[in-house]
């Protein structure tokens, strides 16, 4: 007979678990910004790609598109990102940062940094990077 999952052993629960509490910490750090660890995300997407459609980024946050929808609106009316035409298709609007939202973000990922340093404070490097390149795996 099979043995039974544990709390302790569960990785469903333990993943949970790992990213309630990054989540939670990001969030108080972000508070004062005014910033959600979800507005973060987006920022970050923004930054990185430098410029995706709701579609596109509902699909890479892995979040459903009416939510994607509600966090630009937010962003956009801080005025971090704005709704740019898109040059191939111009019923599609690309979500770009402003120089506000760039500055805006370089902030935020101070905070997300700290943040992340101080969740994996337990890991030397190389565990680090392994917990990264697994993570990357498993997301994906």
């Amino acid at each position: 007979m099979p043995e039974l999952p544990s709390l302790d052993t569960d990785a469903g629960f333990l993943l949970a678990r790992a990213g309630g509490r990054a989540i939670r910490e990001l969030n108080r750090a972000l508070e004062p910004s005014g910033l959600r660890s979800r507005h973060y995300t987006v920022l970050m997407a923004a930054a990185e790609r430098g410029g995706l459609s709701q579609r596109e980024l509902s699909t890479l946050l892995g979040i459903d598109p009416s939510a994607v929808v509600a966090l630009v609106d937010d962003l956009e009316h801080a005025g971090l990102v704005r709704r740019d035409a898109h040059p191939g298709d111009r019923r599609t609007r690309l979500v770009v940062l402003t120089g506000k939202g760039k500055t805006a973000f370089r902030r935020a990922a101070d905070h997300g940094t700290k943040t992340e340093n101080n969740l994996l404070a337990p890991l030397d490097p190389a565990e680090r990077a392994t917990l990264i390149s697994l993570l990357r795996r498993i997301a994906r």
